[in-house]
């Protein structure tokens, strides 16, 4: 009625060939180009949390958000909406490394470092406009 299965056959279900990877085990996570860009778009997030924390206090008055060259001053809000823009690299990164990984996976190659790398330059610019509105601001 049952199948029956020898001891052999057991065994080689039990093979690690066979047995699926651990997320953080799969390839995309052993490449040491995937570990670099990583690593630097999150220095990058840090270093821009961090002029964020060093900065920025709870305050009444309300701060430049957007300066223009043309118009000058263009929006201004309360000191809470500043983080809008780390929130916003934070989520750009994790969509775009969730791509790469998928890409990596279908065996593009290319296109998952050009998510990573469009990441890593999101977070350069962010911390480029965060370090900009700090020198406005202060």
């Amino acid at each position: 009625m049952f199948l029956r299965k020898n001891k052999t056959e057991w065994r080689n279900d039990i093979n690690p060939k066979n047995a699926p990877l651990g997320f953080f085990r799969q390839e995309f996570w052993r490449s040491s180009l995937v570990h670099w860009i990583l690593i630097g778009t999150i220095f990058l997030d840090v270093a821009s949390l961090a002029v964020l924390v060093f900065y920025i206090r709870p305050i009444d008055l309300p701060i430049v958000l957007h300066y223009n060259v043309y118009l000058g001053v263009d929006v201004i809000g309360d000191w809470w909406q500043v983080y809008f823009l780390p929130i916003i690299a934070n989520l750009f990164l994790l969509v775009n490394t969730i791509l790469a990984h998928f890409f990596y996976q279908k065996k593009e190659r290319l296109a998952a470092y050009i998510f990573l790398l469009a990441s890593f330059f999101v977070e350069a610019g962010v911390l480029i406009a965060i370090i900009a509105l700090m020198m406005i601001n202060y």
